[in-house]
């Protein structure tokens, strides 16, 4: 997905996909607007997932990078910004607060599924191990 970007054309500010038409925007070709954009959004899949298989109390630090990743790509996707990572902070946070707060809910709620099924196992174990015990 990350060399997603060499596909389009470099000397184009539009590309016609078939389904949709992406526009360069404020890069100067579409392969620019592409490479940003898959970058961003490659990091912001990574993290994500880091953020969501990650059982340490640290985890929390992951939505740190999510945060400036999210950033950027709003950055991205504003094209009428002439710096993206100089975007100013205070437009994206109606954008960043909530998806936050969701990932938060969210983790939260893995979390407790994933204590469950761990916390099943267990008994599941020791049951058997019961159970084989009385066999013998």
């Amino acid at each position: 997905m990350f060399y997603l970007y060499k596909y389009a054309p470099s000397d184009s500010k539009t590309w016609d996909i078939g389904f949709m038409t992406l526009e360069s925007g404020g890069f100067r070709s579409v392969q620019s607007f592409v490479h940003a954009l898959f970058t961003k959004i490659t990091f912001l899949i990574l993290t994500t997932l880091f953020y969501f298989t990650a059982r340490y109390w640290w985890r929390y630090f992951i939505l740190v990078p999510f945060t400036m990743f999210l950033f950027q790509l709003s950055g991205v996707l504003n094209y009428k910004i002439q710096y993206i990572d100089e975007y100013d902070f205070w437009y994206s946070l109606p954008i960043v607060i909530p998806v936050l707060v969701i990932m938060f809910f969210l983790g939260r709620k893995l979390h407790f599924y994933t204590a469950t099924l761990d916390l099943k196992d267990e008994i599941d174990k020791e049951l058997e191990q019961i159970k084989q015990e009385q066999h013998a």
